[in-house]
């Protein structure tokens, strides 16, 4: 699969997020981009889209987490995807960032 998330500090927990999505849970690159995403801010800080689950957002904030709620259109604050599958029948698929403008064009 090639993907970037960009995003400054986003970037490398973006990358992270959409790996788990796609390697670990079996998301499609589409799946994975349109997720929720959280990003670590400062110390115990986390950004949280407004779209997690609440029992996510209850198991951060008993874990001793101070979370902030972010609206989900923020492309900056949670990154942009743009990911490019091969699956195991060899069609390609792609997924692209539903929080801006972008696609996912095959040929």
């Amino acid at each position: 699969m090639s993907f970037g998330v960009m995003g400054g500090p986003m970037q490398a927990q973006g990358h992270l997020q959409m790996t788990l999505r796609t390697q670990l849970w079996d998301q499609d690159p589409q799946m994975a981009a349109d997720a929720p995403r959280w990003r670590v801010t400062d110390g115990l800080g986390v950004a949280c889209e407004t779209t997690l689950p609440e029992t996510t957002l209850d198991r951060l904030a008993a874990m001793g987490h101070d979370l902030a709620m972010e609206a989900p259109d923020n492309a900056f604050g949670f990154g942009g995807a743009q990911l490019i599958a091969r699956q195991e029948n060899g069609i390609y698929a792609g997924g692209s960032e539903p929080r801006k403008d972008g696609h996912a064009v095959g040929f």
